[in-house]
């Protein structure tokens, strides 16, 4: 099922070279030997394949983007960190400057790896997505003697293409704010630069596209096409995006919000009924976790190599632990890894402060030397404290990877495995990349959209049976009402490092803003207590490198002009 990914490099190598990620945007080879747009598609089912693979491939790429780490060049990861890392869930003990700066929320236009990687991955996708509708029409099949099966074919690809460019328009729109629009229309060639539009805008158009995919029957059913995107997968992100139609349009759009849920129920996903399950090494393919997937992104350990997406979160979340032998030396020959996690090393890196966990998860009898804590709810027993450190309140702290509660919610052994099992164990310790799929929108999220669309609308009867799935499954009671603070908090558990929190937090006027209350360790500043940072910082700067290459782009209010270099 993974096999989009597997050949990847006969679709999406290019011999662009990106010194700017938006111009050009016909992205055209410069050797006259390679395959062209025009060329590279004719009667056959594999052109096409290798076309749509290409847009598909921006979420996991690791090329081409001239920064200090490849590896957190890829868009997942990217995203992810913009998300997570600047916000309460999440804190890194890296020293690398993009991650200072999303650890305090001390970013400005001046270049950030991790926000520069978001900005070229969504914009470069949109190109590839934008040629590939292009060269899709009913009349460039007809010229070129597409037969009707294979047409029909081509119809399901380019509805997938449309709702990958939509989808990371979200991801860039809700990133940056406004910025520039480009679709199958828009001019070719190196001398046009692509106009910046209102996020309004860019909002309406991704609605209108998701609409008329879903009118139009070419999406793939849904749980027919995993690992690609299906009926489903446009359903919830229009559903995400009316969730957030207040902060990008001044205008909120509930009951859009709920009428997007309701269409999603009724394709047959199901809540998996083993949360942790969602995220194991075999997610993909055990069925009762893929059943909730409306979008997932596939890892490989073997096909789809990667130091972003779900390796990222497993490497990152522990430390490289062995075992001395039973004479007590560190012989080399004689070390066993434990392979916590279902991989071969660790990075020492993402952590939670145990301000998240008090206030999301209610530890009792916690003890860091044993390892050892109480949390009834299953969501919270997914962390590892042994040997770890509580206080997370200065500088040398933060750096500190013992400071905070491991998340191993990322767990690369299958949903029925662990490192006591010996074969499980010896194959982890040979797993040098992830096998987790990297769920984009899954049921869970959808209930919780619903639950606060209907609260908003006054309907909160409806959504209490969907939200008490989610409590049975987390082993607590169900709600018998809906209040903000119950959503913030239940958002917090559901969701937890699922690239979901920034969004969230200023969505709920949580975020940044001088009237703001809510406050985290290290928010705005190196305080332990936190302080509130400038409202203009909900959306991140457009990178310099892109302001300097197209004269038709404005910096977002409130950033100065920053310098030209991405490391």
């Amino acid at each position: 099922m993974k096999k989009i990914f597997k050949n990847i490099i006969f679709a999406a190598v290019s011999a662009v070279v990106l010194s700017s990620c938006v111009n050009d945007l016909d992205v055209i080879p410069l050797n006259p030997s390679e395959l062209s747009p025009e060329t590279a598609y004719g009667t056959d089912e594999t052109g096409y394949l290798q076309g749509l693979t290409k847009i598909y491939y921006s979420f996991i790429n690791t090329g081409d983007l001239k920064v200090e780490d490849a590896g957190a060049s890829e868009l997942v990861r990217a995203f992810w960190s913009t998300q997570e890392v600047t916000a309460d869930a999440c804190k890194c003990a890296w020293e690398d400057s993009w991650v200072s700066a999303l650890n305090t929320n001390t970013w400005s236009s001046e270049a950030n790896a991790a926000t520069y990687a978001v900005y070229c991955r969504t914009m470069l996708g949109i190109s590839f997505a934008n040629e590939f509708v292009r060269q899709t029409t009913q009349d460039k099949l007809d010229d070129r003697g597409v037969d009707e099966a294979l047409a029909a074919k081509v119809r399901s690809m380019r509805a997938e293409a449309r709702f990958i460019r939509a989808y990371l328009y979200w991801m860039a729109l809700d990133t940056f704010g406004n910025v520039p629009l480009t679709t199958e229309d828009s001019p070719m060639g190196g001398g046009f630069m692509p106009t910046q539009y209102p996020r309004a805008e860019v909002f309406n158009y991704c609605i209108s596209e998701l609409k008329d995919i879903a009118a139009s029957g070419d999406m793939p059913a849904a749980r027919s096409n995993y690992p690609r995107a299906d009926i489903g997968s446009v359903y919830g992100l229009m559903a995400r995006m009316y969730l957030n139609a207040e902060v990008y349009t001044g205008t909120p759009m509930w009951a859009d919000a709920k009428a997007a849920c309701e269409s999603i129920y009724t394709l047959g996903y199901a809540v998996c009924p083993e949360y942790a399950a969602l995220f194991r090494g075999d997610n993909g393919e055990y069925l009762a976790a893929r059943n909730e997937f409306l979008f997932a992104i596939p890892y490989d350990a073997e096909d789809t190599q990667s130091y972003g997406g779900t390796g990222y979160l497993t490497f990152s979340t522990i430390a490289a632990v062995d075992v001395k032998d039973d004479k007590g030396t560190d012989d080399e020959a004689d070390d066993e890894f434990f392979a916590p996690t279902g991989i071969n090393n660790g990075w020492a890196g993402n952590r939670v402060p145990d301000t998240y966990v008090q206030a999301y998860f209610s530890p009792a009898a916690v003890d860091f030397e044993a390892g050892t804590y109480t949390i009834t709810d299953k969501r919270g027993q997914l962390f590892d404290i042994k040997g770890c450190l509580q206080s997370m309140s200065n500088e040398a702290e933060l750096k500190n990877f013992k400071n905070g509660w491991s998340c191993w919610k990322y767990n690369n052994y299958p949903h029925d495995k662990d490192n006591t099992d010996p074969e499980a164990l010896e194959t982890a310790k040979k797993k040098a990349y992830s096998d987790i799929d990297y769920p984009l929108i899954r049921l869970g999220e959808i209930h919780l959209i619903y639950a606060e669309a209907c609260m908003n609308l006054g309907q909160d009867a409806l959504a209490l049976p969907k939200l008490a799935e989610l409590s049975a499954r987390a082993g607590v009671a169900a709600p018998t009402a809906i209040s903000k603070e119950f959503l913030v908090a239940e958002r917090a558990r559901e969701l937890m490092w699922e690239g979901h929190r920034r969004t969230d937090l200023i969505r709920y006027g949580m975020y940044g803003g001088d009237d703001v209350a809510y406050t985290w360790p290290f928010k705005g500043g190196l305080s332990s207590y936190g302080q509130t940072f400038p409202s203009y910082m909900n959306v991140f700067s457009i990178p310099p490198t892109e302001l300097a290459s197209n004269t038709a782009l404005v910096q977002n209010p409130g950033y100065p002009a920053g310098t030209a270099s991405a490391e």
